[in-house]
């Protein structure tokens, strides 16, 4: 019921006459701060990239927001985590498509963007490019973020893989934001962890990011 329609009924019955009525209207008022506080509290995270975001063939449980929101929750944070992913997007996909996904006026963004690049051996320089103008909207928006960093496949040569994984701590450091060095980390290159291709991790691959991750991702939520 919302307040007002309280206060009206309140009045009707002439209820704010005596002392104990002012008692307990400050009651009713106290709950109803408290239950709009309580709403306003849930944290949006908005999980922003590609295939290992969106959860390419895994279960909708086992995806990488799915199981982050679970194990925030599990630690007592009120959060909603929006999963943003597009199996096979690029830098140059993500940026065309930023704007929109910000509607939902996140309160943290994990930008998880490249990998697919690297796989079609895009220009470093374009990839940098995108991400730049993608980390230049969120910070101008005052949205914290955290940038998720990928390796090059070593076969692409020393050149490619020297220019491409500077891009990350490169942009985090230009724009003052949290970096997680490797998205994968402790999960690239285990079939075990994988799935049959190789690339995209299997549900227990899914929770170790998430159990790395969320650390990180804890120190970035709002204290208030």
């Amino acid at each position: 019921m919302k307040l007002a329609t309280v206060l009206k009924r309140l009045s009707r019955y002439g209820l704010f006459g005596t002392a104990f009525n002012h008692a307990v209207l400050g009651a009713v008022l106290g709950l109803a701060l408290f239950c709009a506080g309580s709403a306003q509290a849930e944290t949006t995270i908005l999980a922003f990239g590609d295939s290992l975001t969106a959860g390419y063939g895994v279960a909708i449980g086992d995806s990488f927001p799915a199981r982050l929101e679970s194990v925030l929750k599990a630690r007592g944070h009120d959060v909603r985590v929006i999963n943003a992913g597009i199996s096979g997007d690029t830098t140059a996909g993500g940026l065309a498509r930023l704007d929109w996904s910000l509607a939902d006026k996140p309160d943290l963004v994990l930008l998880e963007l490249g990998s697919n690049d690297m796989l079609r051996g895009i220009d470093p320089g374009s990839t940098e490019a995108n991400l730049d103008a993608m980390l230049q909207k969120l910070t101008a928006a005052k949205i914290p973020v955290l940038l998720c960093g990928m390796y090059a496949a070593r076969n692409l040569g020393p050149d490619y893989v020297t220019r491409f994984d500077a891009i990350y701590p490169k942009l985090a450091k230009k724009y003052g934001v949290a970096l997680y060095p490797f998205f994968l980390d402790g999960v690239a290159l285990d079939a075990s962890l994988n799935q049959g291709d190789g690339m995209h991790p299997n549900p227990a691959g899914v929770r170790i990011v998430v159990d790395r991750m969320a650390p990180v991702i804890e120190k970035l939520l709002p204290t208030s």
